[in-house]
Order: structure tokens, then C-alpha cells, then sequence
């Protein structure tokens, strides 16, 4: 982790020097979802990536660590933001077994995640109904082994969602208040690393996931998530995920969060939580 962390800060430092990130205000890119898409941690947002404007380029580097009780969780992204109307992503996703990995024979589960989000209508600040995404992720398990010996049907499928996110200015004592919600429709086990649809459900399911915070300055924001869960494996309960997060946007190349996830149970060990850490660079 530490020469990945290295790695995109040496990135960022040159980028910083190249070129500028887009003329967007600040912090309305977001920042990077566990699956490459603009969002906060756990939930997407309609915003796209970055900063660029109906007229220019963008894009998103983003590393993120997530420690848990009997996992670790890893991600890599990168998106590119097409003149503020098109956002592509692509993300590696890693689930470490540190508990289950002996007696499973098997150290990690991977799964790779290729996003695609549309922007229909709308602004983020201005828009009277905020703006409204419509995004789709198709996700491939890499190591399918035991997703399948617990009951999964498929090893890779496509979610699809639709997002409507916020901006009320001076929301809350004055600070502005982000408010974002998504509807899903999905048959992805534990994301997806647990592969899709199963003995108990094979169909896709409606869930919905939400967001909310509170900008304590320009550069700080504060706020939850929390994310509905299907539950297609007769073998063990899969419980909805939910966060408590700070984020730090010191420029436009630089976002860091830091946050407190619950991810409840996987794979039959319970209360899966645990510190969240993400880098994520834009230029």
C-alpha cells in the first residue's frame, strides 16, 4: 500500500505541473467510489469525475485501503470525465482473506469493474432539482472459485442505477448540505466478489443507497452513507453497508477521505468494520 501511495502522489505531483483540472467549482467532482465511479466511498452520485466543463477533458486517479475485522479490502480506479456529459471508469477490486484464506486455499477474491455514467439533465449547485446520472458497472469476477462453491450463479454481471444529487447552499447553519440519492437495480453478491445471483435469487432486485454531508468549510465535508444490499445466498445473511466519513479536498488535484465503514457480515463472519482510507488525484 505504502509504494502504491507513493506512486500516485508522484503522479499527482506531475499532473500539478502539466496541467490544470478543470474550471468545475471546487469539490464537484466527488470523489471515488470502491467501484471507479464518482460518488463518496460506498455510493455513486450523478456528478462525473473531475472538473472539466461541457468543454473540456478530465480525469481520476484513485487508491483506496479499507482494513477489516477478517479482511482487507483494496481498490484501484481511474475514470475520465468527456466534457461533463460522459464519465468511463474502470476499477480493480481486491478482498484479501486474511481469516477464511487457509482454510478456503485461497488468499483473495478479485474482481475487475468497467463503469460507464451518463449525465441526462441538471446541475449539481444550480439545478432546481440538483443532477440527475443515469450509470451502469459490468463486473467480472476474477477468481470465481469460491463464489461458485458457495452458490453463486454467474461470474460476471452488469448493475444498473440511477442517481439525483444535491447542493443546497447554505443548507444548514449556514454550510452547504450535499444530499444524494441512487436506486439500483443489481444480482451482485457482496458487490460482486461473492459473483451474482444464487440459490435463494437468481433475479435483479431494486435497492435503494444514499448520501448525505455537510461542507464544514469549502475544503471539508462531513457526512454518512448508506447502501441496501440484496440477499441471494442461502448460505449466509448479506447485511446493508453503511459509513461515517471526513473528506479533505485541499485543491483541485488532491482529495483524501477517511472514514469508519461497516460492511456488516461476509461470507459468515459477522460485523465486518473497520477504518477507510482513499487518495484520489484529478487533472
Amino acid at each position: 500500500m505504502v509504494k502504491r501511495v507513493s506512486a500516485l502522489l508522484l503522479v499527482l505531483f506531475s499532473a500539478s505541473l502539466a496541467a490544470a483540472p478543470g474550471s468545475r467549482l471546487w469539490g464537484t467532482g466527488g470523489l471515488t467510489t470502491i467501484e471507479g465511479s464518482a460518488g463518496g466511498g460506498l455510493v455513486p452520485m450523478a456528478v462525473l469525475t473531475g472538473y472539466a466543463s461541457d468543454r473540456e477533458w478530465g480525469a481520476s486517479i484513485a487508491l483506496s485501503h479499507a482494513p477489516l475485522d477478517d479482511y482487507t479490502v483494496d481498490v484501484t480506479a481511474a475514470a475520465l470525465n468527456w466534457r461533463n456529459r460522459i464519465e468511463v471508469s474502470v476499477a480493480r477490486q481486491t478482498l484479501d482473506l486474511d481469516t477464511l484464506g487457509a482454510a478456503l486455499n485461497e488468499d483473495e477474491l478479485q474482481q475487475d469493474i468497467f463503469g460507464l455514467k451518463l449525465r441526462l439533465f441538471g446541475d449539481v449547485l444550480y439545478g432546481r432539482y440538483g443532477q440527475w446520472s443515469l450509470g451502469l458497472q459490468h463486473k467480472r469476477n476474477r477468481t470465481f472459485t469460491v463464489p461458485e462453491a458457495v452458490g453463486a450463479e454467474d461470474d460476471s454481471g452488469t448493475d444498473l442505477y440511477l442517481a439525483g444529487t444535491k447542493v443546497f447552499l447554505a443548507g444548514v447553519f449556514d454550510r452547504n448540505l450535499l444530499v444524494n440519492g441512487v436506486v439500483r437495480g443489481t444480482r451482485a453478491n457482496q458487490g460482486g466478489l461473492l459473483g451474482f445471483g444464487g440459490d435463494e435469487n437468481d433475479s435483479y432486485e431494486l435497492v435503494f443507497e444514499g448520501s448525505a454531508g455537510v461542507f464544514v468549510t469549502h475544503r471539508w465535508l462531513v457526512g454518512g452513507e448508506y447502501r441496501q444490499k440484496p440477499d441471494n445466498l442461502g448460505f449466509a445473511e448479506e447485511d446493508d453497508w453503511y459509513d461515517l466519513f471526513v473528506a479533505w479536498v485541499p485543491n483541485r488535484h488532491l482529495a483524501v477521505t477517511a472514514a469508519w465503514v461497516n460492511l456488516g457480515g461476509i461470507a459468515g463472519l459477522d460485523d465486518q468494520q473497520g477504518a477507510y482510507l482513499s487518495l484520489q488525484g484529478s487533472f
